[in-house]
């Protein structure tokens, strides 16, 4: 099932519209320093070329990101849950977990529902896995008996269904059901603690 096409669709007209407005304040902050046209120089240019060079970065980064998770996705079997993030795929295994169950939260004006499921281990995991470290997150837990760390996997309304059903069909010992949380309970990924810990290994 794929999980990623929805979030790369948002992510692309608005990588395209950054870059574009950061070519615009960059052309404005080089025409203003350099003195071209009719003006003269002005170093206060040199501000509009920083937020240029910023928005681009940010922009562009937004495209690289939409580009690598569009092929994202998930599936399951016997052995567990399979992630992968377009590149690469790791397996979460059930025997690793103490439950799963299905989040959600409405967001925007419009009210429109988000959805994750949450992997609950019942083991130590490796927050640096190349595949599943952007799913942990550190919360509180689900039941006394769970433990913080676990992993959340955003997952599009139309997968819910069918992932949820599929999870069930597999472990219905590990169901934890189905819960409404606060908006914006997603989360991001821990990307400094992540490139902390890498660095740490690295030496």
């Amino acid at each position: 099932m794929p999980t990623g096409r929805r979030s790369a669709r948002r992510m692309v007209p608005l990588g395209i519209a950054l870059t574009a407005i950061s070519a615009l304040v960059l052309f404005g902050g080089v025409v203003m320093t350099a003195g071209l046209g009719d003006g003269e120089p002005n170093p206060k240019g040199i501000g509009g070329i920083a937020m240029g060079l910023f928005l681009g970065f940010i922009g562009v980064a937004n495209l690289v990101t939409a580009r690598s998770g569009r092929h994202s996705s998930v599936s399951v079997d016997h052995q567990g849950l399979w992630v992968s993030n377009g590149s690469a795929q790791n397996v979460i295994p059930w025997q690793s977990l103490a439950g799963v169950g299905l989040h959600w939260s409405r967001t925007g004006r419009g009210g429109v529902k988000v959805y994750s499921i949450e992997l609950c281990p019942n083991a130590p995991i490796d927050r640096d896995d190349p595949v599943l470290w952007p799913l942990v997150r550190d919360e509180e837990p689900m039941l006394p008996t769970l433990p913080r760390l676990r992993y959340r996997l955003p997952v599009p309304a139309s997968s819910r269904v069918p992932l949820a059903t599929a999870i069930q069909r597999q472990v219905p010992e590990l169901w934890l059901g189905e819960t409404e949380r606060e908006a914006g309970y997603l989360g991001v990924p821990d990307r400094k603690g992540h490139r902390e810990r890498t660095r740490g290994f690295s030496r």
